[in-house]
């Protein structure tokens, strides 16, 4: 079974509303990412034994621990948990930015260093957390000394977002993924 057949399969396995949710943030995460590495994590150690959530994850990110070793692993990932969905925005060298930028504006949400946990999409502001993946996604590609200019999401709340090459398919524009970037409604 390929990765996208188990990412399939793990998502269908879901209940719903659990199901159903996850697939769309699948879809708005692949529509961040078009052309990302996917990753299917299945929990589990070399022994077969159960030791997390099995995961989905997007592009590449490059893990350096203290001791010098690193490690290739998702740059963003998703995951279902006992209470709702847990997704995960790796990357981000302030451990406080998540909660400090989007804590308080998305809603019904548990926010950690890297992590964004939260029962059902209904609970949050689905515009936000998509605006924290792509922060996320933009880290990676982040250059020094970019220019910002400021924008508002569709309930006219400001983001800032930097200056580069925008493109717009329908009524969204976006940003090509060499510099940080966030959606925005017209």
């Amino acid at each position: 079974m390929n990765v996208q057949e188990q990412i399939e399969k793990y998502i269908t396995s879901q209940p719903e509303p659990k199901r159903s949710d996850m697939q769309e943030l699948h879809r708005i995460i692949l529509q961040v990412m078009p052309a990302c590495k996917l990753w299917f994590l299945d929990g589990k150690n070399s022994e077969n034994k159960p030791v997390s959530n099995p995961n989905i994850g997007y592009g590449f990110h490059t893990i350096k621990y203290a001791d010098g070793k690193t490690r290739e692993f998702y740059q963003i990932g998703m995951s279902a948990n006992k209470t709702g969905i847990s997704v995960y925005i790796l990357g981000i060298k302030n451990k406080t930015y998540l909660a400090q930028t989007y804590g308080k504006k998305l809603g019904k949400a548990s926010v950690s260093g890297y992590c964004i946990r939260f029962k059902t999409l209904k609970d949050i502001n689905i515009d936000i957390l998509e605006v924290a993946i792509r922060y996320g996604v933009g880290v990676r590609h982040q250059r020094t000394n970019i220019n910002t200019r400021q924008h508002t999401t569709k309930n006219n709340k400001p983001l800032t977002a930097p200056t580069g090459n925008w493109r717009e398919r329908g009524n969204r524009k976006f940003c090509i993924f060499k510099k940080p970037f966030v959606v925005i409604d017209s």
